[in-house]
């Protein structure tokens, strides 16, 4: 039931309260007056890409014509999309639900008297230049190895310590 309740609402929406109370809770939620839960529905990627009879003519390499993705993680594409609508802080994010492929983002109003710890102090990321959205699953995207044909590069990409521990070099000739 809650799966279809969650494909009638729109792709951003505001809910009335977190789907996960204690992971919310973790991650900074107070059911105070400023601080509150929105659920975005990202696309996953994958779509088929318009190519005649299926033919890529060399671009891109591998992926074909129904294999591709989008390079960014959904983390900050939710965040991005939550944060364009609401320019409050952005506290946390909670992972996709299982149904429906939401994803809920807490957001908060920049020292609200309400939400601090006794402290004093809630670590809050900076909404300067990003719309509000403040998490850094994003920046995997960028930097080296992201240009076209860069896995080919022994030095290049960011994966080539992972590659020079995982590849296996033997000789032809002793």
């Amino acid at each position: 039931v809650l799966c279809w309740q969650y494909r009638q609402l729109s792709a951003l929406h505001r809910a009335p309260c977190p789907s996960w109370p204690d992971k919310a809770r973790r991650l900074g939620y107070k059911a105070k007056r400023r601080c509150v839960m929105y659920q975005v529905r990202v696309s996953r990627g994958g779509h088929s890409v318009q190519y005649q009879r299926g033919a890529t003519y060399g671009e891109p390499v591998h992926p074909g014509a129904s294999e591709l993705k989008f390079a960014r993680s959904l983390q900050p594409v939710a965040g991005r999309h939550s944060g364009a609508e609401s320019t409050e802080f952005l506290l946390g994010w909670i992972p996709r639900i299982n149904f429906g492929g939401l994803s809920s983002l807490i957001h908060c109003r920049k020292l609200a008297e309400e939400i601090l710890t006794p402290s004093g102090s809630l670590h809050q990321s900076t909404s300067a230049g990003r719309h509000g959205g403040g998490i850094c699953r994003g920046h995997k995207s960028h930097g080296l190895g992201k240009a076209r044909k860069s896995h080919h590069n022994v030095g290049g990409p960011r994966c080539a310590a992972w590659r020079r521990r995982n590849t296996l070099q033997l000789h032809r000739y002793c």
